[in-house]
C-alpha cells in the first residue's frame, strides 16, 4: 500500500467514524428518531455545515479531501463537540452503533483496497447499514428486555402500579404522589424525568426493588400512541392526567391531538381510577374523578404555599407546604386524592403535605451568597413560568432573569412571557438562539443581554449580579435547541 492510498484508507475510517458520532449524537437527543432528527431537529443548518458538505466534499474534492478534513472537518466537529452542554453518553446503544460503524468500514475498506486499490471509499454505506443494522438490533433487544420487564411486574402480584402524565407537572405530581405515599407504603417512583417506554423498562428490570408495594411511573409522549403503549404495558390501577395545554405542539399539531394522547392512558387493562385535570375533558366516566376547581384561599410567597384543599372526605382540608408555586397547587390536588384513593388518613396527607420538598429544578429555592436563586429550569411551560415570574416581583430588591422563552411552543406564547418580564425584570439574559430575535425585539427591561454562549453564564452572573438580587432561572434548553 502507497503512501496516498494509506492516507485514503485511514482518513476514510475516520471520517465515517466521525459522521456517525455526530449522528448518534443527535439521534440520542431525539430519542433515536431519525425521522424527528431530519424533520424536527431545532438547528438544521447543522446537518448542513458538519454532515452534508464534508459528505460532499468528500467525493468532489479528490486528494484534496484528507486536507480539508484534517483542517478544517475535524477541528470544527471538535469545537461543536466541546461547545455541547449535553453530550454524548457513551450508553451500550451508542457503542454498539460505533463498534458495527468501525468494524464495517474497515471491512469495505480492506476489502476494495485487495480488490481496486480504491483512493475513495464508500460512506454512506457503512453509515446506512450501521444505522439500519444497530436499530434492529436495538428492536431485538428491547423486545428481550420488555419481555423480562413484563415478567418482573406480574411476579409482583400485589404490586399497585400509579401513572402519570399530562402536559405539565407531570414530574411533580409523581414525586408529590411518592412521597406522600411513602409515609404508609414501600414505594418506589421512576427517577428524574423518565418517562418514556424505553426507560420505563430498563428502570423496571435494573431498579425496580422486589418489594415494592406502590410503583408512581411518569409518561410522557412526542407521538399519538406513545401514552397507550406504556398505559397497555404497565397496566396501571390508577393513573393521573395531570393539567393538558399546548406544550409539544410541533408534534402533535393540534390540541385535540395532545388531548387524545393523555387520554390514551385510560387503556389501561387493569385501571380501577382516575383522576382528571378539567382542562382536559369533563366528559364523565365510573372511573373518573376530576380535579383543579377544588382548590381556595391559596397564599403563594416566596415563602410556601398555604391553601384550602376541598375534598369529598372532608368539607376543608387546610394544607402548607415549602413547595412554591401557585400552579403547584394543583399537583398537590392531584397528589392527595391519590393518597385517598388508596387508604390514606387526613391526618397523614396534611402532614406528609407539610413535609414535601422541593422538586429539584422546579421552582426550587436556593440562598447563596446573600441572592436568592429560583432554579426552574425543568420548567418550561407558561402557566408555571408565568407563576415564577409573579413570585419574583414580591422581592424588593433587584431582579433578574435567565431563560431561552418556552420551548417547543409558539411566538404567542413567547409575547406573553416577554410581556410579563418586561413589568418585573431589571436584568434578562436570554440564553438561546431559538426565541433570541423575539426576545431582542420586545424585550424592554434596563439590561438586556443576548448570551450566544452559555458557556459564559456563570462568568456573566458573577459580574453582573450582587447580593440582594433575587435570579430566576426560567427553563433551560440545551444548546442543540
Amino acid at each position: 500500500m502507497d503512501y496516498t492510498l494509506l492516507v485514503s484508507f485511514v482518513t476514510n475510517i475516520l471520517f465515517v467514524t466521525t459522521l456517525g458520532w455526530y449522528l448518534i449524537t443527535n439521534l440520542q437527543w431525539y430519542d433515536y428518531k431519525i425521522q424527528r432528527v431530519v424533520l424536527n431537529h431545532h438547528k438544521t443548518w447543522w446537518h448542513l455545515i458538519y454532515f452534508i458538505i464534508p459528505f460532499i466534499a468528500y467525493y468532489t474534492t479528490d486528494k484534496f479531501f484528507a486536507i480539508f478534513f484534517y483542517f478544517a472537518v475535524l477541528p470544527s466537529l471538535f469545537m461543536w463537540h466541546r461547545k455541547l452542554d449535553k453530550k454524548l453518553v457513551l450508553t451500550w446503544r451508542v457503542k454498539r452503533f460505533l463498534i458495527l460503524l468501525i468494524s464495517l468500514t474497515l471491512f469495505q475498506d480492506i476489502l476494495c483496497t485487495l480488490k481496486h486499490g480504491c483512493e475513495v471509499y464508500g460512506v454512506f454505506l457503512p453509515l446506512a447499514v450501521a444505522y439500519i443494522g444497530s436499530t434492529l438490533v436495538e428492536k431485538f433487544l428491547f423486545t428481550a428486555y420488555k419481555k423480562e420487564a413484563k415478567n418482573k411486574l406480574k411476579s409482583l402480584d400485589k404490586l399497585q402500579i400509579v401513572c402519570i402524565t399530562g402536559s405539565y407537572g407531570k414530574t411533580s405530581i409523581k414525586n408529590f404522589v411518592a412521597s406522600i405515599l411513602a409515609t404508609k407504603y414501600k414505594v418506589y417512583a421512576t427517577p428524574r424525568s423518565v418517562n418514556t417506554i424505553g426507560g420505563i423498562v430498563r428502570d423496571i428490570n435494573e431498579s425496580l426493588p422486589e418489594d415494592t408495594e406502590i410503583y408512581v411511573c411518569e409518561a410522557g409522549a412526542r407521538e399519538v400512541d406513545d401514552i397507550r403503549i406504556i398505559a397497555e404495558f404497565l397496566e396501571p390501577q390508577t393513573v393521573v392526567i395531570g393539567k393538558v395545554g399546548p406544550q409539544h405542539l410541533e408534534y402533535f399539531k393540534t390540541m385535540k391531538n395532545i388531548i387524545f394522547t393523555k387520554l390514551q392512558i385510560m387503556k389501561s387493562p387493569r385501571l380501577q381510577k382516575a383522576f382528571i385535570h378539567d382542562s382536559v375533558t369533563d366528559e364523565p366516566h365510573e372511573k373518573v374523578t376530576f380535579f383543579g376547581e377544588n382548590i381556595s384561599n391559596v397564599e403563594a410567597t416566596l415563602e410556601g404555599t398555604s391553601f384550602v384543599l376541598h375534598t369529598r372526605r372532608e368539607k376543608n382540608l387546610n394544607l402548607h407546604t415549602k413547595i412554591l408555586g401557585e400552579f403547584q397547587t394543583i399537583n398537590i390536588d392531584a397528589a392527595v386524592m391519590v393518597a385517598m384513593h388508596l387508604g390514606l388518613d387526613t391526618q397523614q396527607i396534611v402532614k406528609a403535605v407539610e413535609e414535601l420538598k422541593p422538586v429539584e429544578h422546579r421552582l426550587q429555592r436556593i440562598d447563596a451568597g446573600g441572592k436568592i436563586i429560583l432554579d426552574d429550569g425543568y420548567n418550561g411551560n407558561i402557566d408555571g413560568m408565568l407563576e415564577a415570574v409573579r413570585l419574583c416581583s414580591l422581592h424588593e430588591g433587584r431582579k433578574v432573569i435567565v431563560t431561552p422563552g418556552l420551548v417547543e411552543s409558539s411566538d404567542e406564547l413567547n409575547l406573553k412571557f416577554i410581556e410579563a418580564v418586561n413589568e418585573v425584570f431589571d436584568i434578562a439574559i436570554v440564553t438561546s438562539s431559538l426565541n433570541a430575535e423575539l426576545f431582542d425585539k420586545h424585550l424592554s427591561v434596563a439590561n438586556k443581554i443576548i448570551l450566544k454562549d452559555k458557556t459564559k453564564l456563570t462568568e456573566l452572573l458573577g459580574t453582573t449580579t450582587k447580593a440582594g438580587d433575587i435570579i430566576l432561572f426560567a427553563n433551560d434548553a440545551p444548546n442543540f435547541i
